[in-house]
């Protein structure tokens, strides 16, 4: 290797240039990110389709019989969860409109004297109950009349109504192309990428595919089933909103515990009203729900989808979450998954190259610790993995 000065100014500048051009990419983005949403979207859906299409093409299936029966399968999916999923959730928004009252009573003359005896922290002082209800229900009636409101401001908005109506055009026409072209796709951008770097590049896509399979699609699975199993469990042991509350803790679920810890709050709060007291049947018969929730969670569906490959870290996805929505808007809060998994393995590469270089192990090489128990041993030759992995 080449230490000399002449040669670290060379690599000083081809890594500039590397980060003008990640500069440049990423301010270019930020400018079309209105644009790039249905193309994004598109290509997330085939991203998560493709597996399927190659599964039929080792069936003996064409290329286009494989993305025809899939792009199919996806649409009808999406259209059967509409219409089953959109009247039930609005009936239960609904229900819960017409039962703020008593959810007011519930609050005002048992919650609040339970909490101002216990702590002697006087609730009223600090807020309007009465207020704080109908404000809460003012915003579920526009909930509950989504689509008035929606077409509404779309009528009121011309440019808008265009943009949405484009979007929606355009999304199954990008998925079905993006579908069909997609091992094309991967190896036109693996084909222009230098031949020196390749098989870093190779090895950090692929566990960047790992991480976002075990995510997007293992733990997507697993919200879907959570939120089955509470929905439709909350509702057969007789909770009036079991259906709204399972929904909401399941698919939060991708945060360990928090789904499960919401959904007990809600369903316990839920069943103190609905009974007008202690309901003790259906107290402990919506425990049990959970119980079989978290049960089949940890000894079944993850184990089964999403299996022993790293994921993110909780904190990690709400971050990525809210930092895409902050800077991209809707594109970003897209983006934020996929982004956050490759930066994940880049920065587990990066802490590797660092855990082998001279700033970390010094001119002497690695550092080796001894333990008491036996001698320290010798300094090993220092390696780098990306010119291993060549």
């Amino acid at each position: 290797m080449n230490d000399s000065p002449q040669a670290r100014i060379a690599l000083f500048l081809h890594r500039l240039q590397w980060l003008a051009l990640g500069v440049g990419a990423f301010f270019l983005v930020y400018l079309l990110a209105p644009v790039l949403t249905p193309f994004v979207l598109a290509a997330l859906l085939a991203w998560l389709g493709d597996p399927l299409v190659d599964y039929l093409e080792r069936k003996g299936r064409s290329r286009n019989t494989g993305v025809i029966l899939v792009f199919v399968a996806m649409t009808l999916l999406l259209v059967l969860a509409l219409l089953i999923l959109i009247p039930m959730i609005q009936s239960q928004v609904m229900t819960l409109v017409s039962a703020l009252p008593e959810y007011r009573d519930w609050f005002m003359q048992t919650a609040m004297p339970w909490v101002q005896q216990k702590s002697g922290f006087h609730l009223a002082d600090w807020l309007d109950p009465g207020k704080l209800v109908n404000w809460v229900r003012g915003h579920l009636e526009q909930v509950g009349d989504f689509a008035a409101v929606f077409f509404s401001y779309l009528s009121r908005s011309g440019s808008a109504m265009i943009a949405w109506g484009a979007n929606i055009v355009l999304l199954p026409i990008l998925t079905f192309y993006f579908l069909r072209d997609w091992d094309k796709l991967v190896a036109q951008v693996g084909g222009m990428i230098p031949r020196d770097y390749y098989p870093t590049v190779s090895r950090l896509a692929r566990e960047s595919n790992d991480v976002l399979s075990a995510f997007l699609r293992g733990q997507f699975l697993v919200m879907l089933a959570l939120a089955a199993i509470y929905a439709v469990g909350l509702s057969v042991v007789g909770l009036k909103l079991g259906l709204l509350i399972g929904i909401i803790a399941g698919l939060i679920s991708f945060v360990p515990y928090l789904g499960a810890t919401t959904g007990v709050v809600l369903a316990l709060v839920a069943a103190l009203v609905q009974a007008k007291g202690l309901d003790w049947q259906l107290l402990v018969s919506g425990a049990v729900v959970f119980i079989i929730g978290q049960l089949m969670e940890s000894y079944v569906l993850t184990p089964r989808f999403v299996g022993d490959r790293i994921g993110l870290h909780p904190v990690a996805v709400i971050f990525a979450v809210m930092a895409g929505g902050q800077l991209f808007g809707f594109l970003g809060m897209l983006m934020a998954l996929p982004a956050a998994a490759v930066i994940n393995v880049l920065l587990r590469f990066v802490q590797s190259k660092y855990l082998h270089s001279d700033l970390y192990t010094g001119a002497g090489g690695p550092i080796v610790l001894a333990t008491a128990d036996s001698p320290p041993a010798e300094p090993a030759a220092r390696s780098d993995p990306e010119t291993d992995s060549k």
